[in-house]
């Protein structure tokens, strides 16, 4: 049976060493022996030993804006919901690593900073792309797109960690639900506003019987209609 490729073999000694002896107190040397492999095989994998636990955000952010990039101005929410799924599976398919990284970052304060630097680094993509899609450069569509890729952000995150704390058994039914509720708040530009007319009808309950009562409703719609 073949071993692992030395990358995965790599990632699992540092989260190996990382539960046993601590972040702080585990080297680079520590884990290329753990894994049977030399300091220059590490390197050639990895620029550093936050960099395992990490997942390669570089091509995660290159996958979310050829996403964005290939949809049309009628379909650029499509896109920002599609580009939350690229992510999810992501950390989906990572399986245990993911969830492992989840534990350590809550752990360790530098590697949480990372993690922060790295969400902001997706909200300021939805926030370019979502921006560009409304096409109004005054400030309160500035604020408007900020608003909406911090919602974007927030509902995958929130979906996430369900998942990762094994709240969720079907995140990807999740993330969509909750997507389909962040874009709801955020009509599209130039969408026609809600008709002010109509008929509103108010309940409430009485004692009369209801063949009393149809008579005086009639004549309140309407003398309302002739107003």
């Amino acid at each position: 049976m073949s071993k692992p490729p030395a990358r995965i073999r790599l990632a699992d000694a540092a989260f190996a060493l990382f539960d046993e002896r601590g972040y702080e107190q585990t080297t680079v040397d520590d884990i290329a022996e753990r894994a049977g492999l030399g300091r220059t095989t590490f390197f050639r994998h990895y620029r550093s030993k936050e960099e395992v636990i990490f997942p390669d955000h570089d091509r995660l952010l290159a996958l979310i804006r050829d996403r964005l990039t290939t949809s049309s101005h009628s379909t650029a929410l499509v896109a920002v919901s599609d580009a939350v799924r690229l992510v999810l599976l992501h950390y989906i398919e990572e399986g245990d690593l993911a969830r492992r990284r989840y534990r350590l970052t809550s752990k360790v304060a530098a590697l949480r900073d990372r993690e922060i630097a790295s969400v902001a680094r997706y909200q300021r993509l939805f926030r370019e792309f979502i921006a560009d899609w409304m096409g109004d450069p005054t400030q309160s569509a500035s604020l408007r797109a900020e608003l909406m890729a911090a919602a974007v952000v927030a509902a995958h995150n929130h979906v996430l960690r369900r998942w990762l704390r094994s709240e969720s058994s079907d995140p990807v039914a999740e993330v969509e639900d909750a997507m389909r509720e962040v874009l709801s708040l955020f009509p599209a530009p130039g969408s026609a506003p809600e008709p002010s007319g109509g008929t509103t009808v108010v309940a409430f309950r009485t004692g009369q019987d209801i063949d009393v009562l149809l008579p005086s409703l009639r004549r309140l719609v309407e003398g309302g209609a002739q107003q």
